[in-house]
């Protein structure tokens, strides 16, 4: 058998991969510097050859984004506001050569608790596709997202499709690293809020980089309805975020400052949404 595989189309891909578990190749940004060896330990499925798996389409009601689909693509694609914060983070992740080459797919099956993709994607309530011959499964990209480089995706199956509701609201991505580019995150958090009639009537928060996996603050997402915008950042304490959230001490911070940033990240992105014009 080939130990290097290129299939044009998608259900080549999967056929191939029911015959036997393989390195599945796309944007290989994370794939080549974690390989420990000389060469990626085969067989290895490239999937850049299916044409179908990248791209963004609109329905009626939802946004399907194909698992190929870079970086670059989603910061140059025509989005909604309240998608703002997944185009933010695209600009953030890693540097011009990243953006072009990485792609949203690798970022989910990676499931690195630090992937800049995540937050957005759950403050959008993204779901997730993965593909095998068996057919399609469905499910919340929260549910996806088992734990730190653990997914819910079967030997068999592919990433092919991440899924949006089309968002209402505005929406705003930031991150905290040692530098501006080419860092991992001490903490990152994406926003999304719905106005209605100058009050809160629907909130989306997420952080990353401060547990195993990013997390959505449902409590605080709770105690912000009701209230004018500018008031916003006035309501968000550590105390209000600390619960939900779970992290480590390593050598880019320890917890406890990472939840006073996470804290203070989800304070800046308010007061630039109530600041914007």
């Amino acid at each position: 058998m080939e130990r290097y595989h290129t299939p044009q189309t998608l259900g080549d891909a999967c056929a191939l991969l029911a015959e036997a578990p393989a390195v599945i190749a796309a944007g290989c940004t994370d794939l080549f510097p974690a390989t420990q060896a000389k060469a990626l330990p085969g067989p290895v499925l490239d999937l850049t050859g299916i044409a179908d798996l990248r791209g963004i389409e609109e329905t009626d009601d939802e946004i399907h984004i194909g698992a190929l689909t870079t970086w670059t693509d989603i910061r140059r694609a025509d989005l909604a506001p309240g998608l703002a914060m997944l185009q933010e983070a695209a600009a953030e992740v890693g540097a011009v050569q990243i953006q072009t080459s990485g792609t949203i797919g690798g970022n989910l099956c990676t499931a690195s608790p630090a992937a800049d993709g995540v937050p957005p994607l759950m403050a959008a309530e993204a779901e997730v596709v993965l593909t095998s011959l068996r057919g399609d499964r469905r499910m919340p990209l929260s549910d996806f997202l088992i734990s730190p480089r653990k997914t819910a995706l079967a030997p068999d199956e592919l990433l092919t499709r991440v899924i949006l509701p089309k968002p209402s609201g505005r929406s705003r991505f930031l991150k905290l690293g040692a530098r501006h580019s080419l860092v991992i995150s001490i903490a990152m958090v994406a926003i999304r809020i719905v106005e209605t009639d100058g009050r809160i009537s629907g909130a989306a928060i997420s952080v990353g980089s401060c547990g195993p996996v990013a997390a959505r603050l449902t409590a605080l997402e709770q105690a912000l309805i009701g209230l004018p915008l500018a008031d916003a950042p006035a309501a968000v304490t550590d105390a209000r975020v600390a619960p939900a959230l779970s992290p480590i001490d390593d050598i880019r911070a320890d917890a406890a400052y990472r939840l006073t940033a996470a804290a203070e990240l989800i304070r800046r992105a308010l007061t630039d949404l109530s600041e914007a014009p």
